[in-house]
């Protein structure tokens, strides 16, 4: 198990409508690499470069190489899989990552005006 998070554009959905959205999206249905950000926005982007620098992927562009990980270990534990859609990134974290994943999300949700939906806490939406 993981701790998810997803970024969205605020514009991508209401918060009514989210439900069915996300039912769609996590389906993931759109025809390209799940592990490309070049797919999303540029809010998106931006996001995703700064989460990364923190929280590198397991995946896709970007993954640390064996000898970054063996000059900085700690690299591992916050290794995250992420999955990037047009108008979303979703990421699972490690349980263990979680209280600062959630900081770090929060704070960049902020900076570049994207939305967070709390997916592994009960869902709850917060926007800019």
């Amino acid at each position: 198990m993981s701790y998810d998070i997803l970024a969205f554009e605020p514009s991508a959905v209401t918060d009514a409508d989210f439900p069915a959205w996300w039912e769609v999206q996590s389906e993931w249905p759109e025809d390209h690499s799940y592990n490309d950000p070049s797919v999303t926005t540029a809010n998106l982007q931006a996001f995703y470069r700064d989460l990364t620098q923190i929280f590198p992927p397991m995946n896709g562009p970007g993954v640390p190489t064996d000898d970054e990980i063996r000059q900085a270990p700690e690299l591992e534990s916050r290794m995250t899989d992420y999955s990037v859609g047009t108008s979303l990134i979703y990421a699972a974290f490690a349980w263990s990552q979680a209280r600062e994943a959630r900081t770090v999300f929060s704070t960049l949700a902020e900076k570049y005006r994207v939305a967070v939906a709390w997916v592994s806490d009960h869902g709850s939406i917060v926007r800019p």
